[in-house]
């Protein structure tokens, strides 16, 4: 990893990368952010090429993170495709560090065709968080601000409702401030899954100093490719019942663009006690 990383990744020979500084996550400077390895696993079923010769789209990823993936250290991406058809492909990729799997997707492809809906199409208004400009940038509050790290380097938040430091749901927009690889433009698709596993971080309900919510896998869902650099949020988390909690809960987000609704996203989560 070179001094000064000006992307989230770098390449390091034939489906091999290393996270830089800016892959980092909020807590532990030895660990990526979800963000960054939902970007590159997207990368990674967009360019997965099999026999049919098919515009795909993305219309459902889901990570799991199985475990903390390392920054600095050298990652093997292995993709291949389960079912290669003419309207529907899935393709599986794994994340390892060594022969240590640290985290796995698997991406759901639909044919890219284009159709006009008349006036009988009812569908429900997107109600989007405002618009970026509407927002205001926040400093994050909460979490360790002592490294570099994707959170406060890579990104941009501009809250419209709620905040980092207002507990409960919130409308934000996120933008990426750098690429996810040298000299590449970042997809729709790669700047969705990067703002998504933001989720269950902008709508925290719970103390921070006490609680922790960390989410162990990510799906995201989208009806057509995101358009624009940023992605809209409306988020919210849920923990239980109103005095009691089972350890586990959900954060949920409506993903909008410049052009509107656009998909959903959904991150498990493990609650604990600090």
């Amino acid at each position: 990893m070179s001094a000064g990383a000006t992307s989230l990744f770098e390449p390091d020979g034939p489906g091999r990368w290393i996270p830089t500084e800016l892959a980092r996550g909020p807590w532990d400077p030895r660990a990526c952010h979800g963000g960054p390895v939902s970007a590159l696993l997207a990368r990674a079923v967009e360019r997965t090429v099999g026999d049919s010769p098919v515009d795909w789209q993305i219309a459902r990823l889901t990570v799991e993170l199985t475990r903390p993936v390392p920054v600095a250290a050298g990652l093997t991406l292995r993709a291949e495709i389960e079912r290669d058809g003419r309207k529907v492909s899935l393709v599986a990729v794994r994340l390892l560090d060594g022969d240590v799997e640290v985290a796995r997707a698997r991406g759901l492809r639909i044919r890219t065709r284009e159709l006009r809906l008349g006036d009988e199409a009812v569908q429900p208004l997107p109600d989007p968080p405002g618009t970026p400009a509407d927002g205001a940038v926040q400093r994050v509050v909460w979490a360790v601000d002592d490294h570099v790290a994707f959170h406060r380097n890579a990104c941009e938040h501009r809250f419209t409702e709620g905040g980092w430091d207002v507990p409960g749901p919130v409308g934000v927009w996120i933008r990426l401030l750098v690429p996810l690889a040298p000299g590449e433009e970042p997809s729709g698709a790669q700047r969705a899954a990067a703002a998504a596993d933001f989720g269950n971080g902008v709508s925290g309900g719970l103390p921070y100093d006490r609680y922790t919510y960390i989410n162990p896998d990510l799906t995201v869902h989208l009806m057509r490719p995101p358009v624009g650099v940023w992605i809209g949020m409306r988020s919210a988390s849920y923990y239980g019942t109103a005095s009691a909690s089972s350890g586990a809960g959900f954060a949920e987000s409506a993903l909008f663009d410049a052009d509107g609704r656009l998909g959903r996203s959904v991150q498990s989560l493990i609650l604990d006690e600090r």
